[in-house]
């Protein structure tokens, strides 16, 4: 497990107990041939001191953050900016940002809000494998 923080590589913070959550990482994990991402949860101490250099602490975030340098996007701005950076077809998804917000979010908060009774939870953050390992940050 890694243990800086990347300045220069984009960092995944994800509900760590969440079975979409994980699920979203393990779909990412082998499209990301350049291994570009970082991963950390939204409940781990990197996770809550990245929230909080982004001023983020004091939402009620229970989504995916993406944090890439300065810049930082939430919910389905996050999610359609990891389809950008994975690139091929799914940089397909990447015209939907031009939808307003407002909808997109509501189409995401939909999910989230019944994440766990559809999808189930964790009773512990997700113990990665393989050369994630490496890009986990604890």
């Amino acid at each position: 497990m890694a243990t800086e923080i990347p300045d220069d590589e984009p960092i995944v913070l994800f509900d760590g107990v969440c079975n979409l959550c994980h699920g979203f990482v393990q779909f990412l994990v082998p499209r990301d041939t350049d291994e570009q991402f970082y991963f950390a949860s939204l409940q781990s101490d990197v996770g809550q001191k990245l929230l909080a250099d982004h001023g983020l602490a004091d939402h009620d975030l229970e989504s995916v953050v993406l944090i890439e340098g300065e810049d930082y996007y939430v919910k389905s701005g996050a999610v359609i900016r990891i389809a950008q950076l994975l690139g091929g077809v799914y940089r397909l998804l990447g015209p939907s940002r031009f939808l307003p917000r407002r909808l997109r979010n509501w189409a995401y908060d939909l999910v989230a809000k019944h994440r766990y009774r559809l999808f189930g939870q964790k009773e512990q953050c997700m113990m990665p494998t393989g050369n994630v390992q490496e890009r986990i940050l604890e």
